[in-house]
């Protein structure tokens, strides 16, 4: 399990392109290889992608073999696939949600609209997504958490990877901080599109042991001390500090033939999803030792 290059991709949630000049919201993409690290960020998701592709078709151009993690879910709990798609596997969501989200190259989309049609297909109760800015209405999404009955509607509210992991959210929850719901939603249809490029496999959703391109999903803030120390020091935004040392720590790992475990993922992870490193963050930190 030895990548030649690591991106990490903090992805971005934006209503509207992010500021030039106060960085943090946007996308940071973070890159990691034998020669040092760099990071990029893109001020809509439109443009993040455009490198993204772009980074892949030359990674597999040039012979290298690529990871790329992003920090968003890249299924639900059990059993959504299922009902909203009739096929309990995550890929059936993600193109379902390629054809319902819009997301436009200004960054305005209709992440909340389509949520609250997601709801409307559990009229045993309010459906499982909710939060939204405040001051808005949408029907059929609520603000508050209570009064959505999980059991009810034949889902956890939560997958086994936020067991495992507990500090991350369910991507049920759209907004407030913390939330990756949203990020969620604007993110799988990329993924459903990146996964159709010719060398590129999604982990842990199908065979990738020997693809070119392996995509996964990552959670940073397992990393959240060296994250802080990072930013403050050097004044980096957290969100460019975070992919600069995930993908720094992870290539490092893959380097000396150490990043076998992080693949490690429990059953239920064929359709939820896995975090790449879950239960192994004291390896990860210690990865940032080395010299």
């Amino acid at each position: 399990m030895r990548f030649d290059r690591v991106i990490v991709v903090d992805w971005s949630a934006a209503n509207l392109p992010t500021s030039p000049t106060q960085r943090a919201n946007s996308v940071w993409i973070g890159c990691s290889d034998a020669e040092g690290s760099i990071e990029w960020h893109h001020r809509t998701r439109a443009a993040a992608e455009a490198q993204l592709v772009t980074l892949i078709q030359t990674a597999v151009a040039d012979g290298l073999r690529l990871l790329v993690g992003f920090d968003f879910a890249m299924g639900y709990p059990a059993g959504f696939a299922k009902r909203l798609t009739g096929q309990a596997k995550a890929p059936a969501v993600w193109a379902w949600l390629a054809e319902a989200i819009q997301d436009g190259p200004d960054n305005r989309n209709n992440r909340f609209s389509v949520a609250a049609r997601v709801n409307g297909l559990f009229p045993e109760g309010p459906g499982p997504f909710w939060s939204h800015p405040t001051g808005q209405h949408w029907p059929g999404l609520p603000y508050r958490r209570s009064g959505i009955d999980y059991a009810l509607l034949g889902l956890a509210e939560s997958r086994a990877a936020e067991v495992a992991v507990p500090r991350a959210k369910s991507p049920w929850m759209l907004f407030n901080p913390g939330s990756v719901g949203s990020q969620s939603l604007l993110g799988l249809p990329m993924i459903h599109r990146l996964g159709r490029i010719d060398g590129v496999a999604v982990w842990p959703f199908g065979p990738y042991d020997d693809a070119p391109v392996v995509l996964a999903e990552v959670y940073p803030s397992l990393l959240a001390g060296e994250v802080a120390i990072l930013a403050n020091a050097d004044g980096l935004t957290a969100d460019q500090a975070q992919v600069r040392l995930l993908s720094r720590a992870l290539h490092t790992l893959s380097a000396r033939d150490q990043l076998e475990p992080l693949f490690d993922a429990p059953f239920e992870a064929v359709e939820e999803g896995w975090i790449l490193g879950a239960g192994h963050a004291a390896r990860l930190s210690e990865a940032l030792t080395w010299a």
